[in-house]
């Protein structure tokens, strides 16, 4: 029986580190997935009067690179974020894509490390990462807690609450609570995703809930907004299915001196295998940050300040000490 069709691959990428990172991404793609049959869109966020310039990829070489390696680049108007919230790209990126096409975003500090095509998608029950830590809400000393800080957003967008609950986690522990990394998610039509978590994204930032009002919504915004939108269309917390993402399959690296300190030794040689050919390693290095940490050893000393089976959590330790030691480049 033949497979069915794959989604639509989704990332975003502009001027910067989003470029290299996301020559990282499709280098990473035809290496380690080279039974990906799906189209690669890679969304460009346009000039206009959110942005204070050109947002645009700016390096020739690594557009061309992009390309050669099966990106689609289509740019998109940023209509409610743009410099403000670059976050809000993940979201309005979705209108580049057809309103019924099913799609699968990755940030672009994601590798593939595994054969993607594998992975069982319901794209009726969209998902999203649960690579996170506790991050919101962030609890004041005389509430509201938890509950009450969720359960308000929920009775605003009208989805119910109760079913989001992880009931073998105890109350007013923050993983009972649906939460999700915005590293990646799916559905099976962009346009009503889209639409969906514009509606509760500008909801909470235009019309603040008065439970909300010592929260802050910078960067989290897409993160608050993310189980509303997915509990609301049918979808939670992934299945078995979905464990090679965040697994073997895929890598939400997040940034190049937590990749040095996290990787394990196979994660690391694999990695330097992926940026050591000539025509990736020209690119990277046009990038000073990603020239330093991978070419000329940054990394190897941020890796040598950690044993990588005793790493301290939460991240921030971990960015603090590399910080510290005047290693962190990004």
């Amino acid at each position: 029986m033949d497979r069915p069709q794959p989604p639509t691959l989704l990332i975003v990428a502009q001027a910067g580190r989003l470029t290299y990172e996301a020559v990282l991404f499709l280098a990473s793609l035809r290496q380690a997935a080279p039974g990906w049959t799906g189209r690669v869109v890679l969304a460009e966020p346009l000039p206009g009067p959110l942005w204070p310039g050109d947002p645009g990829i700016d390096d020739d070489e690594a557009r061309a690179l992009l390309i050669e390696m099966g990106a689609e680049i289509r740019g998109f108007d940023s209509l409610h974020f743009g410099a403000a919230y670059p976050h809000g790209n993940k979201v309005e990126a979705l209108s580049v894509l057809d309103p019924d096409e099913p799609f699968l975003f990755f940030d672009t500090d994601t590798l593939i490390t595994g054969p993607l095509d594998t992975v069982a998608f319901d794209l009726d029950r969209p998902s999203a990462s649960m690579a996170r830590e506790g991050t919101w809400p962030e609890i004041q000393l005389y509430g509201p807690g938890y509950t009450e800080t969720w359960r308000a957003i929920y009775d605003r967008f009208g989805v119910p609450f109760e079913p989001t609950l992880d009931l073998a986690q105890p109350d007013e522990h923050w993983e009972r609570y649906l939460y999700f990394n915005a590293g990646w998610f799916y559905y099976r039509r962009a346009g009503v995703f889209r639409a969906d978590m514009l509606r509760v994204m500008l909801g909470l930032r235009d019309d603040p809930l008065p439970e909300l009002v010592c929260q802050s919504f910078d960067p989290w915004l897409d993160q608050v907004a993310l189980p509303v939108v997915i509990a609301g269309l049918g979808g939670g917390r992934p299945g078995p299915e979905l464990a090679g993402l965040d697994g073997d399959i895929t890598w939400h690296w997040r940034a190049l001196p937590l990749l040095y300190a996290r990787a394990s030794d196979a994660q690391l040689a694999a990695f330097e295998e992926l940026t050591a050919p000539n025509r990736i390693k020209r690119v990277l290095k046009r990038y000073e940050p990603f020239r330093r940490m991978i070419y000329q050893n940054r990394g190897g000393k941020v890796r040598a300040l950690f044993d990588q089976t005793r790493l301290p959590r939460p991240e921030r330790a971990l960015r603090s000490r590399i910080k510290r030691e005047r290693l962190w480049l990004r």
